[in-house]
């Protein structure tokens, strides 16, 4: 048997090439052509970070074209607003949205669920149980929200379901413990479904009991699932908008603007106050709570008081207003959508009831803390002593003692007072001297000459005794 010619071999290897790259290019065709699904969970308490996460995965799916975003629901509820921002986001997804309640979806994850195009539930899940509560606070136990609240919150359900094509009348029922549905729900009582109960009237379309179930009933079992959590950013936003956290943080930047006003000078407490006051806005800013003309009017309280600090100190109109304006930009940027009077007025009393804490502590501290042993190790308690070693002759400093003049420029507490036709540098012993106030020299320390301010009565006499 002779040997193959050289031109059958190579045409062979030819043939082989050609297959392997058909095949790899199948391959890869197939991978890019693979399904994409995002999963995000809504567990725990809906909350203000919980919007922002859900907006991020739809943006994201959206820009991969995915094929869906499954929304696992296992929730006890949350704060309405929240649950408003993210009933709108899952309303303008172009992506399809499919709700997998997994055993609850209760008040607030009612209409998370009802939000989405494909709804979802496992076997003994239950959904709705929406009626709007008012928080209790230190204890206090949650109480009915009002009307004008309690008629916000049905009409969102019903415009939900409106845009699903859902039951209308169970939507609001959900909501309204006074709309009936005869059969189902009788007149005073909210509607809460089983699965069942939820297939049976048309609430949910199909009983899943695992993700891979929801991606068989979606003809996606094939697809690349992408299982994304909240990011840090998220949960740095869901703990600053916790309401015990901004109240928090409200209390130390007004006391650091306190301690600020108190003892002049940009330093550790005005930049403190200002941090902190910085954090509620920003954690309320990326919530869509706080917008513009929040920051417009937080940003005029901070100039009143910078004016009020650093060029008119004391505490005057510029500070009395710009306190004003931080109040009410604090309060409008805490405030929601659709909150009813008694919800602003709770977010009112958080916001004065942490500055009145930030004021009383400001009062002690200001008032204690250099008696402390710690603070003492801050403030230097001896005095320098005078002569050559230590920086100054004793004529040019023991002379001014006891001598009165008058302030040339504004002691906060240093500044430059004018002593027997002499201009001076002095400080003051601790209080804001406004120039052109007379003072009175009451020690010398080295090269340091400490400075009263005295009553006009007083430098009159003092100059008629000299005379």
């Amino acid at each position: 048997m002779g040997l193959r010619p050289l031109s059958t071999w190579l045409a062979s290897l030819a043939l082989v090439a050609a297959g392997l790259f058909a095949h790899f290019a199948a391959a890869q065709q197939q991978q890019a052509e693979r399904a994409v699904v995002y999963v995000l969970a809504i567990e725990g308490t809906v909350d203000l970070g919980m919007a922002p996460y859900v907006e991020r995965v739809l943006e994201e799916a959206s820009q991969a074209k995915a094929a869906a975003v499954i929304l696992e629901i296992e929730t006890f509820g949350g704060r309405v607003d929240a649950a408003v921002q993210i009933r709108d986001a899952l309303l303008a997804s172009t992506v399809p949205t499919v709700a997998f309640v997994d055993k609850r979806a209760i008040s607030a994850g009612a209409l998370i669920a009802l939000s989405a195009q494909t709804l979802m539930m496992s076997t003994g899940s239950t959904l709705g149980a929406a009626a709007p509560v008012l928080t209790g606070t230190d204890g206090a136990e949650t109480k009915p929200a009002s009307e004008k609240t309690l008629s916000y919150v049905r009409k969102e359900f019903r415009a939900t379901a409106e845009a699903r094509q859902r039951p209308l009348l169970l939507a609001e029922a959900m909501v309204d413990a006074d709309v009936e549905v005869p059969g189902i729900v009788a007149k005073g009582k909210l509607l809460t479904l089983t699965t069942e109960e939820a297939l049976l009237h048309k609430v949910a379309d199909f009983r899943t009991d695992t993700r891979a179930a929801v991606l068989k009933q979606l003809g996606l079992e094939g697809a690349e699932v992408r299982s994304v959590s909240p990011g840090w950013a998220e949960r740095v936003v869901s703990f600053l908008t916790l309401p015990v956290v901004s109240s928090l943080l409200i209390s130390m930047g007004m006391l650091g603007i306190l301690i600020e006003m108190r003892t002049p000078g940009l330093g550790i407490a005005g930049g403190v106050g200002v941090g902190s006051l910085a954090l509620v806005f920003w954690g309320h800013w990326l919530v869509q709570l706080a917008g513009w003309e929040e920051l417009l009017l937080a940003g005029a309280g901070l100039a009143l008081l910078a004016l009020e600090i650093f060029i008119i100190p004391g505490f005057g109109v510029a500070g009395l207003l710009g306190v004003v304006a931080m109040l009410g930009a604090l309060i409008l940027g805490m405030s929601g959508a659709g909150d009813s009077a008694a919800t602003t007025l709770a977010v009112t009393w958080r916001v004065l009831s942490a500055s009145l804490i930030a004021l009383l502590a400001g009062l002690v501290l200001l008032r204690y803390l250099p008696r402390l042993p710690f603070a003492r190790q801050l403030v230097l308690q001896s005095t320098l002593g005078t002569g050559p070693s230590n920086g100054s002759a004793p004529e040019s400093d023991w002379r001014w003692l006891g001598k009165t003049g008058l302030a040339s420029t504004m002691l906060r507490p240093a500044g430059i007072a004018e002593i027997d036709g002499q201009r001076l540098d002095v400080v003051s012993d601790g209080a804001l001297i406004e120039a052109g106030s007379p003072v009175v020299v009451t020690q010398v320390n080295g090269n340091r000459i400490v400075v009263r301010q005295v009553a006009h009565k007083n430098s009159e006499d003092s100059e008629r005794n000299e005379s």
